[in-house]
């Protein structure tokens, strides 16, 4: 398994236009896209931050991911993401050293990529996910 860099990390938010005023009113970036993923239940921002992006996470139904994460933990770090080349043998090469995984196979995303999820009962509490641009 060969990891690239950082993907980018996601952070759990109530309000994606309030939160986007924060990231380029006060640190100074700029949100280059807006998406909603529907099958995630997810309404995603993008920063660029150097080689890593910063992804907010905006529920669209309280039932979703997103809406069960801030409804537990409030609104903070929900994941980071690392590039990588070759998901689905990454997956396969994770798996056989045990870690549990929440994706068996590679889906959709945001932007175009493959994700996949590694379940952070054993990524020491850090809920991973892997990402490939196809």
């Amino acid at each position: 398994m060969k990891l690239k860099h950082i993907e980018h990390i996601g952070i759990a938010v109530k309000d994606i236009n309030e939160s986007i005023k924060f990231y380029e009113d006060i640190l100074g970036l700029k949100c280059y896209a807006i998406e909603e993923v529907a099958d995630q239940k997810v309404k995603t921002a993008f920063f660029k931050l150097g080689d890593t992006k910063i992804e907010l996470l905006e529920s669209t139904d309280p039932e979703g991911p997103i809406g069960k994460f801030i409804e537990k933990k409030g609104e903070g770090v929900h994941h980071i993401a690392y590039a990588v080349e070759g998901i689905e043998s990454a997956l396969a090469v994770l798996e056989d050293k045990g870690i549990r995984l929440i994706d068996q196979k590679p889906r959709k995303g945001a932007e175009g990529l493959d994700i996949a999820f590694l379940h952070p009962k054993s990524t020491h509490g850090v809920l991973s996910e892997l990402c490939e641009k196809k």
